[in-house]
């Protein structure tokens, strides 16, 4: 395949990955909003383990699923950035030669997300700031290493869908 096309290629997968994104967050809303949420959507933060052409669709259809939230600028801004950052860090991992990197790959989601959604709700809906983050974090880790790393296996083994996601 040609340069051309492979950037046509990942155009296309970064704006499918941006609208499953968007999409699972808003159709299981009352699970992907609040103190306690499981967003299944974050198993997809794990893509950029394989590759940095997934990372512009997770920031985009992030600030979309924040903007269907209702808690405002500062999710749509910070939480969004949250997102970005960690899959950023999620494809540093993937990139590396830490020798269990697929058991990192997760951890900047559930870390940054817990943190920073964490401060969100507790100033957009003055919820106490360390049960917040622990719940978050909670619902972070069943998406990311659960679903996410379940996400990662299934591209592992399967080689029409490597020719896909990994660079």
């Amino acid at each position: 395949m040609n340069n051309r096309s492979n950037k046509v290629k990942h155009l296309v997968l970064s704006a499918f990955i941006g609208s499953a994104y968007a999409a699972l967050t808003i159709m299981l809303a009352p699970i992907s909003y609040g103190q306690i949420q499981v967003r299944l959507s974050e198993a997809l933060t794990l893509l950029p383990y394989f590759s940095r052409f997934s990372i512009p669709g997770l920031f985009i259809g992030c600030i979309i699923a924040n903007l269907a939230g209702g808690y405002g600028l500062p999710d749509i801004v910070f939480g969004s950035l949250a997102t970005l950052t960690a899959a950023i860090l999620t494809n540093c991992i993937g990139k590396s030669n830490l020798k269990y990197k697929k058991l990192l790959a997760p951890l900047p989601p559930v870390v940054i997300n817990a943190v920073v959604v964490g401060l969100i709700l507790r100033y957009t809906l003055n919820l106490p700031l360390f049960i917040t983050m622990f719940w978050v974090g909670l619902g972070e880790a069943v998406s990311c290493y659960i679903f996410g790393l379940l996400l990662v296996s299934i591209i592992e083994r399967n080689s029409r869908l490597k020719k896909y996601f990994i660079d």
